[in-house]
C-alpha cells in the first residue's frame, strides 16, 4: 500500500498544528470555545481525509483551509493568553 505525498504532507502538518496546540498551555484552560473550535475542526479535516480523493479538487482545498483555520485557531489562542 503506497502513501501519497499529499497524505503525508497533511499528516506532517497536522502533527505540527496538535504540538502548537499542546505548547499553549495554561491558555487551553482558559479558552474552552478555542479549544473545541480546533477539536471540530480536526474533527472535519480528519473525516475529509477518509473520504473518497476524487472531489475535483474541492476535498483537498477544503482541508487545506481547515489546516489555515486551525493556524489562526491557535494563534488566537496564544495572542488570549
Amino acid at each position: 500500500m503506497r502513501i501519497s505525498k499529499l497524505r503525508l504532507a497533511v499528516a506532517g502538518v497536522c502533527g505540527a498544528l496538535l504540538f502548537t496546540g499542546i505548547g499553549a498551555g495554561t491558555a487551553v484552560a482558559l479558552q474552552p470555545h478555542m479549544t473545541a473550535a480546533r477539536d471540530d475542526l480536526q474533527a472535519a479535516h480528519g473525516e475529509l481525509d477518509a473520504a473518497i480523493p476524487d472531489k475535483g479538487g474541492h476535498r483537498v482545498n477544503a482541508m487545506n483551509l481547515i489546516d489555515q483555520a486551525i493556524a489562526e485557531v491557535n494563534l488566537g489562542i496564544q495572542a488570549g493568553s
